[in-house]
């Protein structure tokens, strides 16, 4: 192998590291809380229907989710929900709830 080969790949191998740790690390301390985000601004694949992040149809969309900080999701306040003026609350999986037909 030359030099230049050998040099390419330990730089390549080293970046891809250096990146995979700066993408860990940046998502340190949060989790994914369902049914909180607004319509468009949820994190990947929402359930059927979307695909990825910003796809999500609907305000608090049970299927959609958003990372938020560590151990706030079930505390995070929303509106009330139409039907019986139950409460909405984050949860740590997919819900049924507010999602479009």
């Amino acid at each position: 192998m030359s030099k230049i080969v050998k040099t390419l790949t330990i730089v390549t191998a080293v970046a891809a590291a250096v990146s995979t740790f700066t993408t860990s690390a940046s998502a340190a301390g949060k989790e994914k809380c369902y049914g909180v985000a607004l319509a468009g601004e949820n994190g990947c694949a929402a359930g059927p229907g979307t695909s990825c992040a910003g796809t999500s149809k609907a305000d608090y969309q049970g299927n959609a989710w958003t990372l938020v900080a560590a151990g706030t999701c079930a505390g995070i306040e929303l509106p009330a929900e139409m039907s019986g003026g139950k409460m909405r609350m984050g949860s740590l999986e997919p819900l049924m709830r507010d999602i479009p037909a």
